[in-house]
């Protein structure tokens, strides 16, 4: 059973005070959109909420440093590295949907991978190869049965009438 957010902040942070101080190192203008609310701040924050921000900003700022180098990796993920029009949109957004963003495109990326071997169907080939393993049954079994004279044949028709 996982843990509530409650008590992982008591586990990792001690108390809410020092979780939320964790965040506010992060608020600096290199990985910080400013939307908070200044009357209320952070503390009004869910622990949840905390927990994730705290977690993603740490990955962010290991892997990319800054919300910029975020923005380019989109972007050359998306091959639209030139792209300024579409740099400046993905700047609107926050670091957690941007990272989102990242993660969700790495994954479509990963998926339609053009270096991927991608075995096809032969359905034809498949046709005639149940073709060719049907023939050979059909003459394995044709060989197998004993072959009748004339004579043969015309006692089985008067058996076969007799019984009518």
């Amino acid at each position: 059973m996982s843990k509530s957010p409650l008590a992982l902040v008591k586990d990792k942070f001690g108390d809410k005070k020092s979780l939320v101080s964790a965040v506010e190192k992060f608020t600096s203008e290199d990985l910080w959109v400013g939307r908070t609310n200044a009357d209320k701040g952070l503390a009004h924050v869910s622990n949840s909420k905390l927990l994730r921000l705290v977690s993603i900003f740490t990955e962010v700022k290991e892997k990319f440093t800054t919300r910029a180098g975020l923005i380019d990796a989109i972007a050359e993920l998306d091959k639209r590295a030139k792209d300024d029009g579409y740099k400046a949109h993905l700047g609107k957004f926050p670091v957690p949907r941007l990272y989102d963003l990242y993660k969700a495109t790495s994954k479509r990326v990963k998926a339609s991978d053009p270096n991927k071997v991608v075995v096809k169907r032969d359905r034809a080939a498949e046709a005639a190869k149940k073709i060719e393993i049907a023939k050979k049954a059909a003459v394995k079994k044709a060989a197998a049965k004993p072959i009748q004279t004339a004579a043969q044949k015309k006692s089985a028709l008067k058996k076969a009438a007799a019984k009518r």
